[in-house]
Formats: structure tokens, C-alpha cells, sequence
């Protein structure tokens, strides 16, 4: 196989795998964010991300991009089923996934400092994050630490979004993977299981969830965005 030839088969898995995975978004998105735990939700939530970051490993993307990703679909595995156990484990995934995140964006904004070149927005990160202690912190039980620092950690995430240089797509999908976790954080700490708000809001948290993922892979994940 010629250096050409590889570079076609590279570029075509990628966009094949980006296309099988926001395919399998919308139909997530669709059918089964709203159901209870199942075999063929398990599998369908499973596609998208696994496929976001195998288009980031065939392609040369970041690795801490695709690590993230990587990191994200075992989370989305774990939370698509029920119980404590799976919780923690999506949990724990989810959080390794933003420290992935706060590595990539601190590398591209060369530090936090570059968050602060409008002020009133990281002010309002930081106001967020310490609201939960509020709203958030006092419903979460024995979970109320482990809660505590993801919160620290999507704030950081956060902020060093913000700072990115010129990447508003990466910028704008971080902010919605943050919108999505307090989607969930409402969800699992403070709606009722039965409340008519339930189906919406599990819509909305995927269709930012699996957008911010792939707008921050879109934006941020190559030395060349993707669009």
C-alpha cells in the first residue's frame, strides 16, 4: 500500500466511523434515552462515542482526545445500566475523561490564565460550580464527595475551554458536556423518577452530551479541525 493510498483509507475509515456514530446518536436519542436499562440500549449507547474515538485513532488525532472519548463510551455503558456499582464506574469514567479534556485544552491554551481575557465568564463558571453546593452538594448522600470533585473537575474543563485559542467549536462543545452533566446531576439528585420532565431532559442531556463530544473531537481533536 502506497503512503497515498493509507492516507485515503485513513481518511475514509474516519469519516465513516464519525457517520456510523452520530447515526447511532440520533437514534439513541430517538428510541432509548428514555427507556430503562436494556441489552439493545447497552449496545446502541455504546456506538457513538467507541465510534468518535476510533475516527480520532485511525486519523492521528490527540491522544488525550481519544482517550477521552474512550473513556466517555465506558461511562455510557456503565450508566445505561441500573444500580450503585454501574454508577461509580461511569462515574470514575466520565471523570477521567475530564481530567483527558483539562490535559488537551491545558496544552492548547498554554494554562488557565487565558480564560480570563473576557473576566464575567469565568466569573460565572465559578459561581456555578460553588452554586452547587447549594442546589447539588446537600441531595447527593454518600456520593456528596465524589460529586464534589467532578464538579471541581467540569469547572476546570471549564475554564480552560474558554481559554482555547480560536477553537469555538471545542469551545462550545465542552460547555455542552458540561450542560449535559448538570442535566444528569438533576436527574439522578433531584427530579423525581416519575416527573413528566424526565423524558425531555434525557433527551436534551444526550443531544448535548454526544454534540459537545463530537464538536470537541470536531474542533480540538486534530492539529487541523475538522471543519
Amino acid at each position: 500500500m502506497t503512503l497515498m493510498e493509507e492516507i485515503a483509507l485513513r481518511q475514509s475509515a474516519r469519516f465513516g466511523l464519525l457517520v456510523l456514530g452520530c447515526l447511532a446518536a440520533v437514534i439513541y436519542a430517538a428510541v432509548f434515552c428514555y427507556r430503562g436499562p436494556s441489552v439493545a440500549k447497552t449496545v446502541v449507547k455504546s456506538v457513538p462515542l467507541l465510534s468518535f474515538a476510533g475516527a480520532g485513532l485511525v486519523s492521528f488525532a490527540n491522544p488525550f482526545v481519544v482517550g477521552a472519548l474512550f473513556m466517555s463510551a465506558v461511562g455510557d455503558i456503565a450508566l445505561s445500566r441500573d444500580g450503585e456499582r454501574p454508577f461509580l464506574v461511569g462515574l470514575v469514567a466520565f471523570a477521567l475523561a475530564h481530567v483527558l479534556y483539562i490535559l488537551h485544552f491545558w496544552g492548547l491554551a498554554g494554562g488557565i490564565t487565558g480564560a480570563f481575557e473576557v473576566p464575567m465568564l469565568p466569573v460565572l463558571v465559578i459561581l456555578f460550580a460553588l452554586s452547587t453546593e447549594w442546589w447539588l452538594a446537600p441531595y447527593t448522600g454518600d456520593m456528596r464527595w465524589p460529586v464534589r470533585v467532578y464538579v471541581v473537575l467540569i469547572a476546570v474543563m471549564g475554564l480552560l475551554a474558554l481559554g482555547l485559542p480560536g477553537m469555538i467549536l471545542a469551545t462550545l462543545g465542552a460547555f455542552a458536556f458540561l450542560a449535559s452533566d448538570t442535566i444528569l446531576s438533576i436527574q439522578l439528585f433531584r427530579m423525581e423518577a416519575g416527573s413528566r420532565w424526565q423524558v425531555p431532559a434525557s433527551v436534551a442531556l444526550w443531544v448535548l452530551y454526544a454534540g459537545g463530544q463530537f464538536a470537541i473531537l470536531a474542533g480540538a481533536g486534530w492539529q487541523k479541525p475538522l471543519f
